[in-house]
């Protein structure tokens, strides 16, 4: 579900495992186009689509499944979900419910009541790119039922695709949320030209607010250590290819957020998901500088320059 890049790779990737697959998409003038044509858009070109492939605009036609993959963004969760009708549920959403602030397979379980064995969450460094060329990837299938988790990774397994199982879906899902705000505070320093040193500083210190937040969450600290955390987070946070960065390097630049987000074309879960993580974070009594400093960025309450000396100018503290 969701014919976004990454949607699209995971499709085209399944297939080309042997499975067989059906592609969802709500905008029926791209299936037409895809039906017509027998190609599909993904990571920057197009590609025939698998005979093993279909393509539909109808929820109707993804009845029967072993397991449904969900690529939306997180705030097309609430249009979709409780009328989708599936065995199991796979989030490969990266963002947080707008209407609830919850995670994806929360707000599965909790509003569209679907018990949690029936849930499971991907994630991990990978980019629709690497996976369309067939570059080495690992990622995290994370379920609270370890037959789910395994059945999601030895589907998805392949000789460029190690999936690794894990029994904390909370704190897979929260790595792969969280890293995206941080990512943003990476690209508006790059942006200022304040060089690796700064950039490492934000990494580092960014996996310490994501795992403060994940844990008073009820995430277990060492899921933030793995692919789902720290691997995103690098990549995220360094790799202009990121989109999250990308919205990062020019608010960094002075450019307003609506001009950015109007001419990105693609979604950036990290916008969303900052002032959702934020709340969350003063909810639970943690403090998340990095996260407050690019809700106010973006609001237009800080410039960049400001944003810089705010955080560096902090009480001294330890560092743990």
């Amino acid at each position: 579900m969701g014919l976004g890049a990454w949607g699209t790779a995971l499709a085209l990737h399944c297939a080309r495992l042997g499975h067989s697959v059906v592609g969802w998409n709500r905008d029926i003038s791209a299936v037409n186009a895809a039906r017509s044509s027998g190609k599909i858009s993904c990571a920057g070109g197009t590609t025939e689509i698998p005979a093993n492939m279909g393509v539909t605009s109808s929820l109707a036609d993804l009845g029967g499944a072993e397991f449904t993959i969900v690529a939306l963004p997180a705030r097309a969760w609430g249009d979709v979900v409780p009328s989708l009708k599936a065995t199991s549920i796979v989030s490969a959403t990266k963002g947080l419910e707008s209407k609830s602030s919850q995670t994806p397979l929360t707000y599965a379980h909790s509003v569209a009541r679907y018990p949690r064995e029936s849930l499971a969450v991907i994630s991990g460094p990978s980019f629709a790119s690497d996976l369309i060329a067939g570059h080495p990837i690992s990622i995290v299938a994370g379920s609270t039922s370890e037959s789910l988790a395994n059945t999601v990774a030895t589907t998805l397994s392949s000789p460029t695709l190690r999936v690794y199982t894990s029994n904390d879906p909370l704190g897979v899902e929260l790595g792969g949320i969280l890293k995206n705000v941080i990512a943003i505070v990476a690209g508006v320093s790059d942006s200022l030209g304040y060089g690796p040193s700064a950039r490492a500083a934000l990494i580092s210190r960014g996996l310490f607010e994501m795992t403060s937040v994940a844990t008073s969450l009820g995430a277990h600290p060492r899921t933030l250590s793995g692919l789902s955390g720290l691997g995103d987070l690098i990549m995220t946070a360094t790799e202009d290819q990121s989109r999250n960065r990308s919205v990062g390097l020019r608010l960094g630049q002075g450019e307003a957020l609506s001009d950015v987000l109007q001419s990105l074309g693609a979604t950036a879960e990290g916008v969303s998901s900052a002032p959702l993580v934020l709340d969350l974070a003063k909810k639970h009594g943690v403090s998340a500088p990095l996260t407050e400093g690019v809700v106010k960025l973006m609001r237009g309450d800080l410039k960049a320059i400001e944003l810089a000396g705010a955080l560096m100018s902090r009480p001294l503290r330890s560092e743990f």
